[in-house]
């Protein structure tokens, strides 16, 4: 009778998927998974090395709200430094766990599913920012959309009773900044968006109300 060998545990990363703050998080539960724990004595990387870059990183989110090109910048570079480190200390903690879960979880790192989730339909990005252009233009930025293989852009005049009239749909391949022209300065437009998934159309977003000059 043949012994079942425990599954390899992997750990749960995809931080480049993740929001600043969501990763600020994690980067701290691994810190004080490991720090003084017993089972993980000689990790690759020092932990008050790692609590320095956690610190700086923090900071620079912190700088980057303003929105300034240098603090941005900055942030982006140590936000890789600190993805980088948390890859090595996740192979480190999987080498080391002997492939037991309570040791494993103990290091502050999240096991990945060892089953695939079925597809789900997206829930809606929504409008992030809109700016005026030249007259007659309005810039769109969408909120970019994990797992959205593109998306579509809708407007219509606002009128009375806050009543939208006929909508003008556009598909956006991207969630970068792009201009809608052709729009009469003076009017209130009403824009919506919606992302495209492996199920399908998303619901539309909430709607985002802005007058063209």
């Amino acid at each position: 009778m043949s012994i079942e060998k425990p599954k390899k545990i992997k750990a749960l990363l995809g931080c480049a998927r993740l929001k600043d703050a969501d990763l600020v998080t994690r980067l701290n539960a691994v810190h004080d998974g490991l720090n003084g724990n017993l089972a993980y004595t000689t990790p690759p990387i020092d932990i008050a090395t790692l609590k320095t870059n956690i610190d700086t990183f923090t900071a620079d989110v912190a700088a980057a709200e303003d929105g300034g090109k240098k603090a941005v910048t900055a942030k982006n570079k140590q936000r890789i430094v600190v993805i980088k480190m948390l890859e090595h200390l996740a192979h480190y903690v999987e080498a080391n766990c002997k492939d037991d879960l309570n040791t494993f979880t103990s290091s502050g790192f999240q096991p990945a599913p060892t089953t695939r989730t079925p597809a789900q339909p997206l829930s809606p990005p929504s409008v992030r920012k809109v700016v005026q252009g030249i007259s007659g233009q309005l810039i769109i930025t969408i909120q970019a959309l994990f797992g959205a293989a593109s998306y579509e852009l809708r407007y219509a005049v606002l009128g009375p009773n806050n009543t939208p009239g006929a909508f003008t749909t556009i598909p956006r391949a991207s969630a970068k900044a792009s201009p809608v022209d052709g729009l009469t300065p003076g009017t209130t437009y009403l824009f919506q968006v919606r992302g495209l998934g492996m199920l399908g159309f998303s619901d539309w977003s909430d709607p985002v109300i802005r007058i063209c000059t």
